[in-house]
């Protein structure tokens, strides 16, 4: 009855946030963007409750020097719970970082190939998605394939999928995005299809791997492939706007993180020190070294600052139907990192 609920409600907040942005312009995103800049990173984080969000946290490494951590508004909002730096935070298609990491490590012991085709690795979904003869490996890690994402399928907000079979149909017998190799598309069932690839090819959870081959050599221990591998008190909560729900006790199906261990994470793979020999070479033909996030109630920005070697991490927990807490998070996101740059 409750899935049912939320879907009743999800159908009427797309509704009218599809009426409302026809005739409200995003003040908030030029009253966030032309403030004064904050002498400090906790008074930014403060100016981002005040527009809105109920809880942030940021993570900032500078190399040589002591991790910085700040948090502010509410870890969870009904109980009056403050926000706190060390909570665990979904960090939604961050996951697809750790994922492309265990896919190189795999091609380097030539357990997968990049050039092998979907048609090869899942025969079964030949006649389900299109070109699947001409796809690899290599044109999925890179969002090259074509291939539909999932998440853009008209149904899929409206009729939420339950299950990881139901969340794939969503991208079958549709026509492709594009022919393969020839376009950039940002699709999710990219990873999704790439991580049942490692589960067939392991005989195992590729979240078992990533433990073993990522989390484990970098004492990351505050990371984690479930909602099941976790104290739920300890999960951030996530809210969306005109929804009377906590999203922290959906499970996505992708990892949980503290900001620290991200940051850890993100540094390892820029510096390589995440990689054997000659797998850094693998990945950095097929993926990126920074990411952001996003699912209902949660989103996350990660990323490497080079000139400054400094790791910025960011979570905030409020998310909304008119896109503009993605803009508004951005804004909040740059001005600390030129808080921090000034800083330095």
């Amino acid at each position: 009855m409750a899935k049912k609920r939320v879907k009743r409600i999800l159908r009427i907040v797309l509704i009218v946030a599809s009426i409302s942005s026809l005739w409200f312009v995003p003040w908030i995103l030029v009253k966030a963007w032309i403030l004064p800049l904050p002498n400090t990173v906790q008074e930014q984080l403060e100016e981002g409750i005040d527009h809105g969000f109920d809880g942030m946290i940021v993570y900032v490494d500078h190399a040589g020097k002591p991790p910085e951590f700040y948090a502010a508004g509410w870890h969870n909002r009904e109980e009056k719970i403050p926000a706190y730096p060390q909570a665990l935070f979904k960090i939604a298609s961050i996951t697809k970082l750790y994922v492309a990491v265990a896919t190189a490590k795999l091609v380097k012991a030539e357990r997968l190939s990049l050039d092998k085709t979907l048609a090869d690795y899942f025969p079964e979904l030949a006649g389900r998605i299109e070109n699947s003869e001409e796809i690899t490996l290599r044109m999925m890690l890179q969002h090259r394939s074509g291939i539909p994402n999932f998440v853009d399928h008209p149904d899929f907000w409206i009729e939420p999928p339950e299950s990881r079979q139901e969340t794939l149909e969503y991208a079958l017998d549709l026509p492709a995005n594009f022919e393969p190799g020839e376009d950039y598309g940002y699709s999710n069932t990219n990873y999704m299809l790439i991580e049942d690839l490692i589960d067939k090819t392991l005989g195992y959870s590729n979240q078992q791997f990533i433990k073993e081959e990522i989390l484990i050599p970098l004492g990351l221990k505050n990371t984690f492939g479930s909602l099941q591998e976790v104290d739920i008190d300890k999960v951030m909560s996530g809210y969306y706007v005109g929804i009377d729900q906590d999203f922290k006790f959906e499970d996505t199906g992708l990892m949980l993180a503290t900001a620290e261990d991200v940051g850890i994470f993100i540094r390892s793979l820029n510096d390589g020190s995440v990689f054997k020999e000659g797998e850094q070479e693998i990945y950095s033909s097929v993926y990126v070294y920074n990411h952001t996030g996003l699912i209902p109630g949660y989103q996350s920005i990660a990323e490497y600052h080079e000139d400054i070697d400094t790791v910025v991490i960011q979570f905030n927990n409020t998310t909304n139907f008119n896109g503009y807490d993605w803009n508004l998070a951005e804004i909040i996101y740059n001005r600390i990192v030129k808080i921090v740059k000034k800083k330095e």
